[in-house]
Parts: structure tokens; sequence; C-alpha cells
């Protein structure tokens, strides 16, 4: 189901928030939050967070926790596609 308004048309689901998603931003590493402002898709800090700590736990370097999201994003897309 596609969805308009300010998060663009995505089939992504519709959350809500538990906490402030600018803090939540802010509070990230600087690279990720520069990833998540020019992100295709409208991720939340909390998962992106997710995703860095997870990479960065296993032995990635900024650079390759940074190529884990962009083919999490690419995967997202291709379904965002298919749908």
């Amino acid at each position: 189901m596609a969805r308009n308004g300010n998060l663009g048309r995505t089939a992504q689901r519709l959350r809500r928030r538990t906490r402030d998603p600018m803090a939540a931003f802010d509070a990230l590493p600087a690279p990720l939050r520069r990833w998540l402002a020019y992100a295709a898709l409208p991720w939340s800090p909390a998962s992106c967070r997710r995703l860095w700590q997870n990479a960065r736990a296993a032995g990635a370097s900024t650079q390759q926790a940074l190529e884990l999201l962009d083919r999490a994003q690419a995967r997202a897309l291709q379904r965002e596609t298919i749908e």
C-alpha cells in the first residue's frame, strides 16, 4: 500500500514514535548522520543505529558499515519496486 505525505510515496509501514526523532538523529555518529541525511528512504535513526552498531561490533570499519547500510537500502528499494 503506497502512502502519500511528507514521506513521499513509499510502501514502508508507518509506526508510532516513542522517542524524539531529532534527538535520536543528533546522537548518531557523524558518518551515520551524513548517510541518513541523504538516504533514499525514510529510515529511522534507531534502525540505522542498530545496523551500524552490529556492523561495528563485528569489526567493520566505518566505510564497511556505510556499505552495509547501502546494501540494506538497495534491498529495501528493490522490495518497493516489487510491491
